[in-house]
């Protein structure tokens, strides 16, 4: 008998799962296509079925079902109605998928926001372990961000906490799918340097990775794209500092994937723009994709650690 608990991290195009033993072992890996071509209501159902698939691979092999649930999606989720509020990836609008998963599957689940998720465990067991505050901000298609606290992660009030990428940083600048000018994602993330260097370049199929490579061999027209993307996020990340004053500022995201060709100019950059304010360890994540699976699965232990600490109430 083995104690263990379900996660589960949907992305846009593929899902992420594990069963999680009680010291934090993952036990079991799985992966499956989202299959979002085949519409939202067969994404949901492919879901249930798969965690309904690691349930019962839970009583194969370890004598007994999981005690508890933990999942991440992308979109706008509200954490305390356990609902997936909106995922334009999947389609889904006011999804109630914490319940439907715990019928499903007939123990307590917990929904996350999958950044927030991922945040969590780059947090507690990441990059961040022993940091009590901290800040993770991956840099990918997009850029968003995970404010964390005290080992736990802030949704805010409306579940819209740590949207750095929506930080103006160019006032008039580009045009963002979110209706302002100049946000740090149209400049800072992987998707924009991609853009600005395939522009730059001249050849359509290149991307962020390329430019890294080319900066790294000593590519001027490289380093001047790479130093603007830097400038940006830079400018971003001293507006968040200053606001959070986070002891850890944890990287990750496919441009972090650049090592020190991100990270040293990035540390130099801030480290000129901070006056009063404390400047913050600067470090990569550690935890790679397997972030949002392993902070699922710290969900669901966490809800299992509240229930085996209320008290009972007697009558």
């Amino acid at each position: 008998m083995v104690r263990h608990v379900i996660a589960l991290d949907v992305g846009g195009t593929g899902m992420k799962a594990a069963l999680v033993g009680d010291d934090g072992a993952l036990l079991h890996r799985a992966r499956r296509a989202t299959g979002r071509e085949r519409g939202p209501e067969a994404v949901l159902a492919g879901i249930l079925d798969f965690a309904a698939e690691l349930r019962a691979y839970g009583v194969e092999h370890y004598g007994e079902p999981a005690g508890a649930a933990g999942i991440a999606v992308p979109g706008i989720v509200d954490e305390a109605t356990g609902t997936a509020v909106y995922a334009a990836n999947l389609g889904w609008r006011d999804v109630p998928l914490r319940a439907l998963l715990a019928d499903r599957l007939g123990v307590p689940v917990a929904l996350g926001h999958d950044v927030r998720t991922g945040g969590l465990a780059e947090g507690r067991i990441g990059a961040g372990r022993g940091a009590d505050r901290f800040l993770f901000v991956p840099l990918g298609t997009g850029i968003a961000g995970a404010i964390g606290i005290d080992g736990r992660v802030e949704a805010g009030a409306h579940g819209f906490a740590g949207e750095i990428g929506h930080i103006v940083v160019r006032p008039g600048g580009a045009v963002c799918p979110c209706g302002q000018r100049g946000c740090l994602e149209r400049y800072a993330s992987a998707s924009a340097v991609s853009e600005a260097w395939a522009a730059a370049c001249g050849d359509p199929g290149a991307d962020a990775a390329d430019c890294a490579e080319a900066v790294a061999s000593g590519d001027p027209n490289a380093a001047r794209v790479w130093q603007e993307a830097v400038d940006a996020l830079a400018d971003g990340l001293v507006t968040a500092l200053t606001l959070l004053d986070p002891r850890t500022l944890i990287i990750g995201g496919g441009l972090a994937e650049a090592g020190e060709v991100l990270f040293q100019p990035l540390r130099d950059a801030v480290r000129h723009r901070v006056t009063f304010q404390k400047l913050p360890t600067i470090v990569p994540a550690a935890l790679g994709d397997t972030a949002g699976c392993l902070g699922a699965g710290l969900l669901a232990q966490d809800l299992l650690t509240a229930t085996s600490t209320t008290p009972e109430v007697s009558t």
